[in-house]
């Protein structure tokens, strides 16, 4: 009996020590956070898209990083094949069987990919209409909009975001409130200021420096550290001047055009003066079909002049698709 019982004694001390050794290598919720934060802050500047949403998405679709798709193929958003998808693919069981799921160099790779999905794809365009703090209409609209099939896939993220303060992230200087645990009474006074903010009856650009807002039928974005809107049909620099105190000769400054200089619906308008730099984490990025410097000067929200001198530009050139260029 005892030498069929030694057999099987080394057989569950082998289990349990199986099972600690995942235990140990398993990561947490927190641990997830910690390390992709600033990822996700960067892309809120970037896109608009809310830091919290992204890091609960990424919790929620990736088990935090320890699921079988996260760790093969470094997708941290279950995001599909489609048929636009020219890089690499995974397989794996989902809705169906033997699903295509894209595969990624790298979590950051996958990261960048989400942002760049939901920024292209037009089923999300009405989520960009919501401010980038307002976390439960994100959640909603990204359900709505049929990124997931789960019918409490919004109760779920923002069970998520409020169990772990994620909408820390997506105030100004988000990851650094995060990281310090801010008390109960330092986050209600400072949602109070906003408020404040939201209430007055005309902004200067001096001292507008929220993460999102509204003004006069505007919604007010921030990406780099720097104020924006988005023109409507029929805006000009002259008109959205007087709306924020600013001449047109000093937002057209602002925006890196000619004083007259037309504008279109959907183009970004800043008002205030761009940044020399980036001030995210990424250092570089591949111009793709026609960006030019003005657009991605835009874009970034890096002064045009700044960035074709980071770039070694001579004047009048325009950088050409497939570029690498520096952002800081």
């Amino acid at each position: 009996m005892k030498n069929i019982r030694i057999p099987i004694l080394y057989t569950l001390l082998a289990i349990l020590n199986i099972v600690q050794i995942y235990a140990n290598t398993r990561q947490t919720r927190e641990e997830y956070i910690e390390r992709y934060k600033a990822i996700a802050v960067a892309h809120m500047e970037r896109y608009g898209i809310p830091a919290s949403i992204t890091m609960a998405q990424g919790i929620l679709e990736s088990d935090a990083g320890n699921s079988r798709l996260s760790k093969e193929s470094n997708n941290h958003f279950g995001i599909k094949c489609k048929k636009s998808w020219t890089g690499a693919k995974v397989y794996h069981d989902d809705d169906a069987k033997g699903e295509c799921f894209r595969a990624y160099p790298s979590v950051e790779a996958s990261y960048n990919d989400h942002a760049e999905f939901l920024d292209s794809s037009p089923r999300y365009d009405s989520l960009f209409a919501y401010p980038s703090n307002d976390y439960r209409s994100w959640a909603r609209g990204l359900k709505a909009a049929g990124y997931a099939t789960a019918p409490d896939y919004a109760e779920r993220l923002v069970a998520i975001i409020e169990r772990y303060k994620l909408h820390l992230l997506d105030r100004e200087d988000g990851a650094a409130i995060y990281s310090s645990g801010k008390t109960a009474q330092e986050n209600a006074e400072y949602f109070a200021s906003q408020s404040s903010a939201r209430q007055e009856e005309r902004i200067s650009y001096d001292i507008f420096r929220v993460t999102v807002n509204a003004h006069r039928g505007y919604n007010v974005y921030r990406t780099n550290h720097t104020c924006y809107i988005i023109a409507k049909e029929g805006d000009t620099y002259r008109t959205i001047g007087k709306l924020f105190d600013i001449s047109e000769r000093t937002l057209c400054k602002f925006n890196d055009v000619d004083k007259g200089a037309a504008l279109k619906e959907g183009d970004m308008v800043f008002i205030e003066r761009k940044q020399n730099c980036w001030l995210g984490n990424a250092m570089l990025h591949i111009v793709r079909k026609d960006e030019t410097l003005h657009s991605l000067a835009q874009s970034y929200g890096i002064r045009a002049r700044k960035l074709a001198r980071l770039n070694s530009l001579p004047r009048g050139e325009e950088f050409v698709c497939g570029q690498t260029i520096k952002l800081r």
